[in-house]
């Protein structure tokens, strides 16, 4: 009998990259090429576009764009006809999505992931936008219709592509944050500013900053117990604790296995965008410690320590480097392994223990939220509604007693969750999300008098001195034995400030003279000709079109932020007048740009905070061996 013929098997240019995301795209029929020579030389050859198309291996719509029009075979062909295709990790060139991204801002006045730009050879932007659909859908072009239509205009409508392109990379050039001649008298004034519009725009309902979709606010939470330390307002403490507690008891917190996800897709923190990754988690847990320094709240301590472990446990490699993100999607859904019918938990615990976890976590018989993707309809997500007081006095326990009837059905569910198929895991170790995690870890250490966490910073420390400083620098990536890509301004910043609160945690001198050797390097490769401020990349970097000088902070902070903060510290531990010259210089060439929205700079707020209220040196005096000497 005749059979169909077997589907092709495509292998393309990414079959020899290191990163999960990129080796998801190995097989798709789209000729995809990496980030490089060979792809440029090819685009200019051949007089193409280049479509270039970044995104993260956790990204559920970059999952989705890639099987409704990346796994399509004709779609293949009308990019290998028209465009030479680049596939980017975002996660391993945060310098490529931080410039093609300020472009697509600059175009659509948003911009997300996946990321999908269109370039001339000379890799100048000319259209751009995120996710699109494989067909035209509610009066917008779909992919097809696009691709169409630009490489119709390649053809014919040369010049004003060329005319739109460079007034484009004009504009980069504008944004990419060159130092301003005017200066502004550094005072706390800005810090006050900045929590004044954090107030002016707070949910006082849910907490947090903006409506749906919404984000853990890590750094505005951190300015807020910084300028309430200060002042003692009150209010400003209010409004990053009722933040924290709604975080917390939302969804978007594992309940079960601890650890945030990404984001809430809805104002009240239920329904997250499933993914979790490093960098959030590590900033994270450094603001819950913070608030425990705050207030001795049990409670803060508590996520801390599920955060903490949930990234040692899952998250940690052999060799002591922390993996990147967890996926979304498990099983072609996302959220499935996380989510839970009611029925499921009743043949668990049982009737009457099932009775009591789902009044605590408000689980329904038909489903706790609306679906925003069909396959979640009557499914539940545990959170919390309710002060876990209130439902202890319901339930007529003492809250203590209920707490410790919880903690062994959370577990039993826990276990029953871990036979579910995983979500994929992107096991590649990033330089920079790695040192988020080393200060919540070292400063947890110390604070809770945990040995565990203080090994887990140090192993991880060590793995990036022994696997990712090559040469008297520090490399980006790590995966399968094999480290690559010169580090960026984030890798050098980060690492020099987690290693001096590892050298705090341990008074190892080591650290600090890691650290020293990382600030002199991240000065010589990044610092730029007016010593004022870094520059994203070094000078060596290829195929850039312009070199960015981050400040504004975002879902991670800027590169110049930390450096700004890591430098102080040294200058003051070591008294190195030159670091502390730098971390001075680019806190005062920020201030004007600060002075114009003060809550985009919140992470640098840290830094001038620490610069006006700097660490009080004590001196112990005695004989050596006499108490606390």
């Amino acid at each position: 009998m005749p059979t169909d013929d077997p589907k092709p098997v495509y292998i393309n240019h990414l079959i020899h990259e290191t990163s999960p995301y990129l080796l998801q795209h190995a097989h798709n029929p789209v000729e995809w090429y990496p980030w490089g020579d060979e792809a440029i030389a090819k685009a200019r050859e051949e007089d193409k576009p280049i479509f270039l198309s970044i995104g993260y291996s956790a990204c559920h719509w970059c999952h989705v764009m890639e099987h409704e029009s990346f796994e399509n075979a004709a779609v293949g062909e009308f990019l290998a006809e028209h465009f030479i295709s680049i596939k980017v990790d975002r996660e391993e060139r945060p310098d490529l999505d931080d410039i093609y991204m300020t472009a697509v801002i600059g175009l659509n006045g948003q911009g997300g992931w996946p990321m999908s730009v269109f370039l001339t050879p000379d890799l100048e932007p000319f259209y751009g936008g995120t996710y699109y659909p494989p067909e035209d859908r509610g009066g917008h072009p779909g992919f097809k219709t696009i691709l169409q239509g630009i490489a119709h205009s390649w053809q014919v409508k040369r010049e004003e592509i060329s005319r739109g392109a460079a007034n484009i990379t004009t504009y980069l050039n504008e944004q990419s944050g060159k130092p301003l001649s005017d200066k502004v008298v550094m005072a706390s004034f800005l810090m006050d500013e900045a929590c004044q519009q954090l107030s002016d725009t707070y949910d006082a309902t849910q907490g947090g900053w903006g409506g749906a979709p919404k984000f853990p606010a890590s750094a505005s939470i951190g300015l807020l117990l910084r300028t309430y330390r200060n002042t003692g307002d009150r209010d400003l403490l209010d409004m990053a604790t009722e933040t924290l507690d709604k975080m917390a008891r939302g969804g978007m917190y594992d309940q079960l296995g601890g650890g945030f996800h990404r984001y809430s897709v809805d104002a009240e923190w239920l329904v997250p965008h499933f993914e979790k990754m490093l960098y959030d988690n590590g900033q994270l847990a450094q603001v819950y410690l913070e608030a425990w320094q705050a207030t001795g709240n049990p409670y803060y301590k508590q996520i801390v320590c599920e955060i903490l472990d949930y990234e040692i446990r899952e998250m940690q490699d052999a060799l002591g480097g922390f993996h990147s993100t967890e996926d979304a999607d498990s099983e072609g859904e996302e959220g499935k392994f996380y989510i839970w019918s009611h029925d499921e938990i009743v043949k668990v615990l049982g009737e009457d223990d099932a009775a009591l976890f789902c009044a605590y976590y408000a689980i329904k018989e038909r489903g706790n939220f609306s679906s925003h993707e069909h396959y979640h309809a009557g499914l539940n997500i545990p959170h919390i509604t309710r002060p876990p007081k209130d439902i202890a006095a319901e339930q007529g326990l003492d809250p203590d007693v209920l707490e410790e009837r919880m903690a062994p059905l959370r577990a039993k569910l826990k276990a029953v969750r871990d036979e579910r198929v995983r979500p994929g895991l992107d096991d590649k170790v990033l330089c920079s999300w790695n040192a988020l995690l080393i200060t919540p870890l070292a400063q947890a250490g110390i604070a809770f008098g945990n040995a565990r966490y203080v090994e887990a910073a140090t192993r991880a420390a060590t793995f990036i001195m022994e696997h990712m400083w090559q040469d008297e620098g520090l490399l980006r990536t790590h995966r399968h034995g094999e480290s690559r890509l010169p580090g960026y301004l984030d890798d050098y910043a980060f690492t020099a400030n987690a290693f001096v609160d590892l050298y705090e945690a341990t008074f190892d001198a080591q650290w600090l003279e890691h650290a020293k050797t990382i600030a002199e390097q991240m000065i010589a490769r990044f610092g730029d000709e007016d010593e004022s401020s870094f520059y994203f990349t070094e000078a060596a970097h290829q195929h850039l079109i312009v070199r960015t000088r981050p400040s504004y902070d975002g879902a991670e902070p800027s590169g110049n932020s930390v450096a700004a903060l890591a430098l102080l510290r040294l200058g003051h531990l070591l008294d190195n007048k030159d670091f502390h010259h730098w971390g001075r210089k680019v806190i005062e060439t920020t201030l004007p740009l600060i002075a114009k929205a003060p809550q985009g700079f919140s992470r640098m707020l840290w830094s001038v905070d620490f610069l006006l209220h700097p660490p009080v040196e004590i001196t112990l005096v005695g004989k050596r061996g006499d108490a606390g000497i």
